[in-house]
């Protein structure tokens, strides 16, 4: 089974139009993933390509359209590249000796203001000899570059050891899911409903890459639907450390879990994993100051169809509603699309994020900072709204602590 994309180290390949992004793409790879043209412009969309790049593991790499297009074809290609800096780990500016100028000072800008490393390539080294004007420039700056022939394949090597020496330590290092909450040895009970969205003879991501959090650090899981909770616990000769429920049966779940069970949600748990939990628990607080006639931004990742009871376009607005005490304006958006302009909002809601890396979710919440705009997301938000907040944020004391504190101001 092939790594999920959320779980792969995001490496955008930028630079001009004809500087060899797609032929370095091809040569890490070792196959023809993206067409190579003599004519500037071939690369259109992004190209993304899946590998294990060795010893390191499981990446993506994105080959974006060169940042000097021209026309109003060229303009939309043009944001179509900047939006991979949203889901960048690691950058790689593609460019030669001969060329270097202010595109490739306008992208290390872009890696800088975001905190993305990157690495220079300083590609068709077999046409253009070093410019140390140049490289004393970035070793003054601490900048990483190489010089490669991707098509005689020269210098990849290379390149492949940069890229793993300057892969971020957060991803390396990467927390558990849940199983620093648990402990080898010891049981969780993951409670999953098998409904009309539930994907047909497989789970959902988020208890898939669970399970398997839980199964790499020696703890146990068991496995079932809601209304098999009761029974389950029963069977069990000790309690378990933590039930994990589907946000959706939050309600339920609660009330047949005993108290002394810390109890939390697979939305939650990726609040942590995929985002900013104090955040946006910070986020779920400000539901209170929600009034009828206010607008809120629900965004959600995938692009699926939703269907009848859909959580993001029905249940929630339900719920909120009815903890507001009248009709509050939603707005969904799915896949990349977000607002331009989010300040007409009083508060975003999002999913998960179980599809995307956690630099792309980071992006999302740095711009709902900057915008002065809450965010939260769905787990939260329900917990929040149903009155089991605390309940739900038991397994992570900081949060929970924080929003006691807050508690305590505010009387």
């Amino acid at each position: 089974m092939k790594a999920p994309k959320s779980f792969r180290l995001h490496i955008g390949l930028f630079g001009r139009r004809n500087s060899g992004k797609s032929s370095i793409l091809n040569a890490l790879t070792n196959q023809e993933v993206s067409i190579v043209s003599e004519i500037a412009g071939t690369t259109t969309d992004p190209v993304e390509k899946p590998m294990e790049l060795l010893p390191f593991g499981p990446v993506l790499f994105i080959d974006t359209a060169g940042i000097d297009d021209t026309g109003d074809l060229g303009k939309l290609r043009i944001s179509r590249t900047f939006a991979v800096f949203d889901r960048t780990d690691l950058g790689m500016i593609v460019t030669d000796y001969s060329t270097w100028g202010d595109y490739e000072q306008t992208i290390m800008q872009e890696f800088h203001k975001r905190e993305i490393p990157f690495i220079v390539v300083f590609n068709k080294s077999d046409l253009h000899s070093e410019d140390l004007n140049i490289t004393t420039q970035l070793d003054s700056l601490k900048i990483s570059y190489v010089s490669t022939d991707a098509f005689h394949r020269q210098g990849i090597d290379t390149l492949r050891h940069l890229l793993l020496e300057k892969a971020p330590a957060d991803f390396v290092n990467r927390q558990a899911i849940l199983a620093d909450l648990i402990g080898p040895g010891e049981m969780a009970i993951l409670v999953t409903p098998i409904d009309k969205e539930a994907p047909k003879g497989r789970l959902i991501l988020p208890q898939v890459q669970s399970i398997r959090d839980l199964l790499d650090h020696g703890a146990f899981c068991m496995v079932v639907r809601e209304h098999e909770l009761e029974l389950a616990l029963q069977r069990l000769s000790s309690p378990p450390k933590l039930i994990v429920t589907d946000s959706q049966a939050f309600e339920k779940v609660n009330a047949i879990a005993p108290p002394g069970i810390p109890l939390t949600s697979f939305s939650i748990l990726f609040a942590r994993f995929q985002a900013d939990l104090n955040e946006m628990v910070r986020g779920a607080m400000t539901i209170d100051q929600l009034n009828p006639g206010d607008k809120v931004l629900i965004a959600e990742a995938c692009t699926h169809h939703p269907i009848e009871e859909d959580i993001g376009t029905v249940k929630i607005p339900t719920w909120l509603n009815k903890y507001v005490g009248g009709a509050l304006t939603f707005v969904n958006m799915r896949g990349r699309d977000f607002p331009k302009n989010i300040a007409d909002y009083k508060l975003i809601i999002h999913c998960g994020a179980c599809m995307w890396n956690r630099r792309e979710m980071l992006g999302r919440i740095m711009q709902a900072r900057e915008a002065g705009v809450p965010i939260t997301n769905y787990g939260l938000t329900i917990a929040y709204s149903l009155g089991i907040f605390p309940r739900a944020l038991g397994p992570f004391p900081d949060a929970l602590q924080w929003v006691k504190g807050k508690e305590q101001n505010s009387l």
